[in-house]
């Protein structure tokens, strides 16, 4: 039987811990066992995370292991606005713990996207070992598009998902409001906004005061309701600056949610054809500058006023490119070598 380590062990509700699970679950469902002691004989170790271990890790590449490093994108918004000291020293010790196991530890890597391949290579140069671009995957069966072939309406129901709607990261929350509020105003389009993600009673009130936008707020949600949420929406607004591979992006897809969002990122990769729209930022979106938000709402009102047709390409889509078995194969070939 093969072993595959995993490492770190990653605990919680988020994006990491969240891959971990689903990809031991699919990797169970294969036969191939699972650890997560680097000492232990595995066939490969697979690093999702920075991690502070890295002697246990250079002595399993020291012993000929295979070290497969899987990359996201990189810390970068710190250095533009204000998230905290605390943030920003997590946030560059993040960025150099990574780029040390990429440069002097990993056999192999595996980006999310080819945008983060590019953005990887650009800042910290070419790899010398081998590398693949796998965009994450879903469980189908648990993320499915909803019964009723046409969802009521009016309102129709945006859709922003965020860990965080506050501090340093609330331009998402932001750019939501005003596609809402231009759809309202200038496209006659009766739209609420269903904000999922933490966000402190001050700075909600603070946002209310500055719009009349009907705005629903969720707040934070355990991960086994995303699916149902994402099944009562028409929209999903893709938030996020310049995303490696945004798993949330993927769920609404496979949900028949589709999808808008502006071009940066890893979002063009994922949102084909029908299945949404991408739109050209309109400023420089490396230094957080006011995007084009008549384009996007443009783009939101053709989905709207034609969502089952869109709805359906997004369902198919994720069917044929984005399934958790599609990423969980294509990881095993990296981590056992098997060749196509």
């Amino acid at each position: 039987m093969s072993k595959i380590c995993i490492v770190p062990k990653v605990d919680g509700i988020g994006g990491m811990a969240s891959f971990r699970l689903k990809f031991e679950q699919g990797l169970r469902a294969r036969g191939v066992d699972v650890t997560h002691d680097l000492s232990a004989d595995s066939d490969a170790a697979l690093v999702i995370a920075g991690t502070r271990n890295l002697l246990p890790l250079w002595k399993a590449r020291q012993r000929g292991q295979r070290i497969v490093q899987r990359l996201d994108g990189i810390n970068w918004v710190h250095r533009k606005r204000n998230t905290g000291l605390k943030h920003y020293l997590r946030a560059e010790y993040g960025n150099f713990i990574l780029s040390f196991i990429r440069r002097f530890i990993a056999t192999n890597i595996i980006y999310q996207s080819e945008f983060s391949k590019a953005w990887w290579e650009q800042k910290y140069g070419k790899t010398r070992v081998p590398f693949a671009v796998i965009h994450n995957g879903i469980d189908l069966n648990t993320y499915s598009v909803r019964q009723e072939s046409i969802l009521p309406y009016p309102p129709f129901r945006l859709l922003l998902v965020e860990g965080n709607l506050g501090g340093g990261y609330d331009m998402g929350l932001d750019n939501a409001i005003a596609l809402t509020e231009t759809l309202i105003e200038k496209h006659n389009l009766p739209v609420e906004l269903i904000a999922v993600g933490k966000i402190s009673e001050e700075h909600r009130q603070r946002v209310e005061t500055k719009t009349r936008a009907p705005i629903q707020w969720m707040g934070s949600v355990p991960r086994e309701r995303i699916p149902e949420i994402m099944r009562s929406a028409h929209l999903f607004f893709s938030a996020d600056l310049h995303p490696a591979c945004p798993n949330s992006v993927i769920e609404a897809l496979a949900c028949g949610l589709p999808v808008v969002g502006f071009d940066t990122g890893a979002v063009k990769e994922l949102v084909i054809g029908d299945s949404g729209r991408v739109v050209p930022y309109g400023s420089n979106s490396w230094n957080i500058e006011p995007p084009d938000i008549s384009a996007l709402a443009v783009a939101a009102k053709e989905i709207l006023q034609n969502q089952p047709h869109f709805s359906q390409i997004a369902r198919n889509h994720a069917e044929s490119a984005l399934g958790l078995d599609k990423m969980v194969d294509a990881y095993l070939k990296v981590l056992l070598g098997k060749k196509d």
